[in-house]
């Protein structure tokens, strides 16, 4: 079901952008605002661009989330303090911790619109480490931060 409203979030999404895009170049009079002068084949052409929107969207979620596993040898319970740590230079808050999983939301209420609410990271321990969740844009960076933070040596995190 998760998959199915992030296809009809990206579908609308894309579909205002590109309203408000042709809106302001009619208000600018670069275009006419007549339908049928705007595109060659008029309101078929609304209609194909809205299919292109709809097949793009209806893959989109397949392939902009994704989860990635960190090695680590400890369950996320007790490495909390230094994933939090983590994830909080990065602008996440965590929005709920329960048991064996964190989930965490970006802080600023402006990205998380631009996102349209997805942008929600969730860290949940599995068999040798613990895997990372969310939009693939963020869950790749995360991974390696984590992975690189949790291995150092001398335990420096003053990089971060």
């Amino acid at each position: 079901m998760k998959y199915i409203i992030r296809a009809v979030k990206y579908f609308v999404y894309t579909s205002i952008l590109v309203c408000i895009t042709m809106a302001i170049l009619v208000v600018l009079g670069f275009v006419s605002s007549d339908v049928n002068v705007m595109f060659r084949e008029g309101w078929k052409s609304v209609g194909l661009i809205a299919a292109m929107f709809a097949f793009v969207s209806a893959f989109y979620p397949r392939f902009g989330y994704l989860t990635r596993m960190v090695h680590t040898g400890k369950s996320v319970s007790q490495l909390k303090s230094e994933i939090c740590g983590y994830m909080e230079g990065r602008h996440y808050r965590l929005e709920t911790a329960e048991g064996e999983t964190l989930t965490f939301v970006k802080r600023s209420i402006v990205l998380r619109i631009m996102r349209l609410g997805e942008d929600r990271i969730t860290i949940s321990s599995c068999t040798g480490g613990f895997e990372v969740e969310g939009p693939a844009r963020e869950v790749q960076p995360i991974v390696s931060g984590l992975d690189y933070r949790l291995s150092d040596p001398n335990g420096d995190t003053a990089n971060y």
